[in-house]
């Protein structure tokens, strides 16, 4: 190594939070893209394509805290330039630049983030991302049900059966903390920290909130006794009898979308895997109805799929057409964002994964083609 250093000048590797793929990595790549694809077209959804990098003024402003995490590209003719950080913003502008009124689309591409890597948990810098969005006007939480629905297909298509779909609501946790006291232009940096809680424990979020974000500790523990709650239907009907979320409309608007949204999921015949949970926060600006996320729930030490986080989420976001074209659909529900390097992660290294592609693919004869 040493040698290579000296008569190269550098180490010859991959930058920090990128991979190179070998022939049996990327044959498990393309059978989890046939499946994705698959199901995406089942559901009558066509497919686009958008540049790698967008005018930086269409990309800030849309991801909260986490704008800091976007690529600048250097000055190139005048224009100010960014890597995409995902394909939703983007498809959020063709949309508006195009005049589209109503579209059932998927996009499955590379995105970057300059975030720290945790190459083990499928966290990289550069990865792909499986879009799928519905645009337009239709009845009250069937998209996003529909959109829980593929994430179920999916996940039982590509053999990782041990799931759980949490969901909640971005108009209940505004109202939770509404009641709770929290000043509105907090809402979004107290949820920030909320969002942390499938990595923290409470104690450690709560600490972020008082230290932190300023937050009272009466006001922390109020908000604690909502999120960390979880349940279904009946978790629903029980906060909505709470005397304190009473007071708040935009609570009880997203309790009522809550109790729609499952009696549907009950209908697709996929409310065993659902959970309502909710401190489910998603860090995004845009959010503003239903929010969702899937993780895989198995014992990695006992044969079954590693936890790598969530493989899955996202949300409705009704007004981010809005912010470029005001005359734009009132309704987007994206709730379908498949995070494929953990998907792939889980494939390459579980034993159950590995013994099931393993019956189509011999590492073997890939790598001496």
């Amino acid at each position: 190594m040493a040698e290579e250093v000296e008569k190269l000048g550098y180490v010859l590797k991959c930058p920090k939070g990128t991979r190179d793929y070998d022939p049996f990595q990327m044959a498990i790549r393309e059978e989890v893209f046939e499946v994705i694809k698959g199901t995406f077209k089942r559901h009558g959804a066509v497919t686009i394509s958008t540049p790698v990098f967008e005018l930086k003024e269409t990309l800030m402003g849309k991801y909260g805290e986490d704008s800091k995490l976007i690529y600048d590209l250097a000055d190139q003719g005048g224009e100010q330039l960014s890597l995409r950080y995902d394909l939703t913003v983007p498809f959020a502008r063709y949309v508006a630049m195009n005049k589209v009124r109503q579209i059932k689309r998927y996009h499955i591409d590379r995105v970057y983030r300059r975030d720290q890597p945790a190459m083990t948990k499928g966290r990289y810098r550069e990865f792909y991302q499986c879009d799928f969005d519905i645009a337009g006007e239709y009845d009250s939480m069937i998209p996003d049900a529909e959109c829980v629905r593929i994430v179920y297909e999916i996940l039982m298509g590509l053999k990782l059966e041990n799931f759980v779909v949490k969901v909640n609501n971005r108009k209940l946790l505004d109202g939770i903390f509404a009641s709770c006291g929290v000043p509105e232009e907090k809402f979004r940096s107290i949820s920030s920290a909320v969002d942390k809680l499938d990595k923290m424990k409470w104690e450690d979020v709560r600490k972020e909130m008082i230290e932190n974000k300023g937050l009272d500790e009466d006001k922390a523990d109020l908000i604690g006794r909502y999120v960390n709650q979880r349940g279904g239907r009946e978790l629903v009907e029980s906060l909505m009898a709470d005397s304190l979320l009473k007071t708040q409309k935009s609570a009880q608007e997203g309790l009522e979308e809550m109790q729609l949204l499952l009696q549907y999921c009950g209908h697709y015949g996929v409310l065993d895997k659902v959970s309502f949970d909710p401190g489910l926060a998603r860090g995004l600006d845009y959010y503003t109805g239903p929010i969702f996320e899937a993780v895989l729930t198995g014992n990695p030490e006992e044969g079954e799929e590693p936890s790598v986080g969530s493989v899955a989420g996202g949300g409705r976001y009704d007004n981010l057409v809005g912010m470029f074209d005001p005359r734009g659909p009132k309704e987007i529900c994206d709730p379908l964002v498949l995070f494929l390097s953990k998907w792939t992660c889980v494939l390459y290294e579980c034993p159950s994964g590995s013994m099931y592609w393993g019956q189509h693919w011999h590492r073997e004869t890939l790598l001496n083609y």
